[in-house]
This record gives C-alpha cells, sequence and structure tokens, in this order.
C-alpha cells in the first residue's frame, strides 16, 4: 500500500494458547488423537454447569431487560454486590462508580494498555498471561519490559530485580501482578503483596492486579484481595467470572478502581478508560444481571469447593508424576489451575526427538521443528503432540527465556488425567534420552 497501515506494536500480537490448536487440528485430521492441555477453560474440559445455574441464566434470558444496553459501567444492583463483597474484606473502600464492566477481561486488558501513554510502561512477571504482555508491549511499540519468577523458589517474585527493572527504567508507571498466577500456578504471600506495594509507594507507581483466579487457591495457600494492602497506593484489580463459575462464554469481567482521587494522572488515566467504554455504550448485559443471582445461591459455594478440591488433588498427581523426572524443574501448583514446568539449562537441544510411528505425521513434525524461528521447547511441545497426542503450550510464548510448558488442571477424569501426565513424564524421559 502507498502509506504502512501497520501498528507499531503489531508484531508483539501473539498468542501461542490457541496457535498450537492449529498443529493439533491437523494432526487430527491424520489420524491423532489429541488431549487439549492447552487453554483454561474448564467447560471445553468437561465441567458440568448445575442445573440451578443454568436455571438462574434461563429465567433471566426470559426477562425483556436482559435484551437491552446496560449502563456503560454496568448495571447498578451489580456493581453495588461486587462492591459490597470487596469492602466487607477492609481495606480500600469502594463505590459502585469506582467498577467498570467489560467484556471478558481480554477487552478490560486491550483498554487498560492501550490507553496508557505510549512511553509509559507496565512491568511484569515473567512468565506472564500472554494476552497482559502482548497488549502492553503493543501500545508501546516495543518489547515487553519484565521482572522474574524464580521456579528455584516456588516461581515468588524476584523482588531484587523487579525494584532494579523500576530503578533503572524511568519510563516504568505501574507494575503487574497475576495473583494466583497464570501460567505458574503459584499464589502470592501476604508479605509478597505488601513488599510489592511499598516499592510502587517508593517509586510512585500505579499497579494491576488480575485477580479472575483469587477465589481459586488450595494445598493450604491464602493470599488477599490488593485492595486490602496498598493502602493509599492507586490500584485497578481485574475480576471476572469466566474462571470461577466457570462461564468463559459470558465475556464478562470488571475493573475496580482503588485510589482514584489520590493522584491527578491517574484520576485522567481511569476517566479515559471510562470514556473509551462510553464510546461502545456498554457490556453484555445478561451476565451481568445473573451473577449475584448465582454468586447468592445456597449450592454455589459447595459447588467452588468441590471444583477446588478437585483440582488440589490433580495438583500433587501431577507433581507426583513430574517431580523425579531428571532435567525438569517443577513446582506444586497451588492457585488457578495450571502447571508449568522448566528444562533445567542444557537439558534440551535441537537434535532430540520422540518416536512418532506415522510417516505422514513424523514428516509434519519434522517440517514445523526445521523452521528456524521455533525454540528448542516448543520443539519439545511438537515432538510431544506428534508422538502422543498431548497439546501443552511452550513456556517461551508466556513472555520469558525459560524454557519449558503450561498445561493444565482441567481434565475431569482422574484416570485420563493420570495418563495424561505419565505420558508426559515419560516422554520427557525419553526425549532427553534421545
Amino acid at each position: 500500500m502507498r502509506t504502512d497501515i501497520v501498528h507499531i506494536g503489531a508484531g508483539e500480537l501473539t498468542y501461542e494458547i490457541r496457535n498450537i490448536v492449529n498443529v493439533g487440528e491437523k494432526l487430527q485430521k491424520m489420524g491423532i488423537k489429541t488431549y487439549w492441555e492447552n487453554i483454561g477453560d474448564p467447560v471445553a474440559k468437561g465441567e458440568k454447569i448445575p442445573e440451578w445455574m443454568k436455571k438462574i441464566v434461563a429465567e433471566a434470558a426470559m426477562e425483556d431487560s436482559s435484551y437491552a444496553y446496560s449502563p456503560t459501567r454496568g448495571i447498578l444492583k451489580t456493581r453495588e454486590f461486587v462492591a459490597e463483597q470487596t469492602n466487607r474484606l477492609g481495606g480500600v473502600q469502594i463505590t459502585p462508580d469506582d467498577i467498570i464492566f467489560f467484556n471478558g477481561l481480554g477487552d478490560a486488558i486491550a483498554k487498560v494498555y492501550g490507553l496508557l501513554k505510549r512511553t509509559a510502561r507496565v512491568v511484569m512477571p515473567a512468565p506472564s498471561y500472554t494476552t497482559h504482555t502482548s497488549a502492553e508491549a503493543a501500545h508501546a511499540g516495543g518489547h515487553h519490559v519484565s521482572y522474574a519468577l524464580d521456579p528455584h523458589n516456588n516461581w515468588y517474585p524476584d523482588l531484587e530485580d523487579l525494584e532494579n527493572r523500576i530503578k533503572y527504567n524511568p519510563a516504568v508507571a505501574g507494575i503487574q501482578i497475576i495473583n494466583p498466577d497464570n501460567p505458574t500456578g503459584m499464589v502470592y504471600p501476604v508479605e509478597f503483596l505488601e513488599r510489592i506495594t511499598d516499592l510502587a509507594r517508593k517509586y510512585d507507581l500505579f499497579m494491576i492486579c488480575d485477580e479472575v483466579y483469587l477465589n481459586i487457591t488450595y494445598n493450604g495457600q491464602k493470599t488477599v484481595p490488593i485492595s486490602t494492602v496498598i493502602g493509599d497506593v492507586p490500584a485497578i484489580a481485574m475480576r471476572g467470572i469466566s474462571k470461577e463459575m466457570p462461564w468463559p462464554g459470558s465475556r464478562c469481567g470488571w475493573l475496580e478502581i482503588y485510589n482514584a482521587d489520590k493522584d491527578p494522572l491517574f484520576e485522567k488515566y481511569v476517566s479515559s478508560i471510562l470514556n473509551a467504554k462510553m464510546l461502545e455504550v456498554c457490556s453484555t448485559t445478561l451476565p451481568q444481571k445473573v451473577m449475584p443471582a448465582i454468586m447468592f445461591h445456597p449450592e454455589y459455594a459447595s459447588y467452588l469447593a468441590e471444583r477446588i478440591s478437585r483440582y488440589e488433588i490433580w495438583s500433587n498427581i501431577a507433581y507426583d508424576c513430574l517431580k523425579d523426572v531428571d532435567g525438569i524443574l517443577v513446582n506444586r501448583t497451588n492457585g488457578a489451575f495450571y502447571m508449568s514446568v522448566v528444562f533445567e539449562d542444557g537439558a534440551i537441544n535441537d537434535c532430540q526427538t520422540l518416536t512418532i510411528a506415522d510417516d505422514n505425521v513424523r514428516s509434519h513434525i519434522e517440517s514445523l521443528v526445521s523452521r528456524p524461528d521455533v525454540s528448542l521447547d516448543k520443539r519439545f511441545v511438537y515432538y510431544l503432540l506428534g508422538a502422543t497426542g498431548v497439546c501443552v503450550v511452550p513456556l517461551t510464548s508466556f513472555a520469558t527465556s525459560l524454557q519449558g510448558f503450561r498445561s493444565t488442571l482441567l481434565e475431569r477424569d482422574e484416570a485420563s488425567f493420570r495418563m495424561i501426565f505419565q505420558t508426559i513424564a515419560d516422554s520427557i524421559r525419553r526425549y532427553l534420552a534421545s
């Protein structure tokens, strides 16, 4: 074209979690049975939505008001419900006007980073969820700025590294965390939240806290919402119903704004997010309408508790399958429903393979791994997929140089889950020995 129409950050928009599906689907057509361990959709993995929840949604769908626009910030009754739930925990108190609903957190993430001044950066954990890092890097037109999560220390953040990233990069305006973390399954202890908040206060930064998994913790691990520890630090919490209910297809998430009045620049920035949402009119009405009724339902707590109990059992099964495999570093998952595995330095190279019986499948995998841009962990992921049908995501696609992979804990059948992780363990042993 006569004029370059490509956004400066277009090259930063990647999402390997779904890209790997294209490879898996092609292998399915070639006769490979695929086990999808790549994406965090409980429903797609067989989670059964209870009848009482479906009934609430169905009854609301019969109301004419469910088909109307909602207010731009979101339905007032629902925002009042959210504010009440946050305020009863103590810490920063909010009003319904401090809450903005979006069509899923993907929509919110695009607004939060897209409306920052281009030269303002948000430092993010590494590894980190791709939607955050891609959106932040795209807004700035440059590579993401990150601090390390340490696989040798339960995936906890390296706070010295974080402070150095802030101290020596004056463009950093904010700190981002995901608690519990995706992709590692780490749960932030309260003392880490307090120390990160102290850094934000010390360097006059704001915080972005993705808390979509906040109520999914186990193995005795506890955390708190950021609102209870930040004091006067400006912050944005991201919450949603996609993982907890779970209803990912609802595309219903929201922002909680804390301490907007404490800093005029932060207040103006938050206003720009609301104004941008106003241009879209509003977010989807139906899931907002039913959210309080579902969460207030007498069976909701036990339904969520059953799922959390299963994730705890599954996290220990996965850990037991992998913990004694030489050449990898594994931490037990304590929150959300992901596990990240790291290959030790020097454990993988570009000569290792897995046996693939089908000639056509082997030829296709070999063509993929021969590409010059294929990382060593993606090479393993491709061979694992071709040899066993198990589909995981390379860890380097989560904004980190660590070589490894992420899998989920969402398979409902225990026998199948054990088989999948034993297959992964056996495949790693064979791959590293080849």
